[in-house]
């Protein structure tokens, strides 16, 4: 498997890491767009949100309490935005299940 998010988990490839548990790390995106964004990223392959089976709702639950625990560290009292890219069509270029951690501005009510 050719998978950079796999290879990061691993120590394979260099990342500033700002979490990680027994399933889940996070870090912080090479091209950022906002002051704060962290991908979030289960350590278990999943190819995307279409990929999830009901044994992965757990997981899943332990990336929303991570990204809780980064908020928190990361002083985003203000609030915060997650996003899942699903498809090619929503932009997701990794094809391992990730969710963007936007935050450390006001980004309004809309979404773009």
């Amino acid at each position: 498997m050719d998978c950079v998010f796999c290879e990061i988990i691993k120590g394979n490839i260099p990342s500033t890491k700002v979490y990680e548990d027994e399933f889940v790390t996070a870090f912080n995106d090479l091209n950022p767009q906002m002051p704060v964004h962290v991908l979030i990223v289960p350590k278990k392959h999943i190819a995307s949100a279409n990929d999830l089976t009901e044994e992965d709702a757990v997981l899943v639950g332990k990336v929303f309490l991570a990204a809780k625990a980064i908020a928190e560290k990361l002083g985003l009292e203000n609030g915060y935005r997650i996003i899942n890219n699903c498809g090619e069509d929503a932009g997701q270029t990794v094809k391992h299940l990730h969710f963007h951690m936007l935050g450390g501005k006001s980004m309004g009510e809309k979404i773009i």
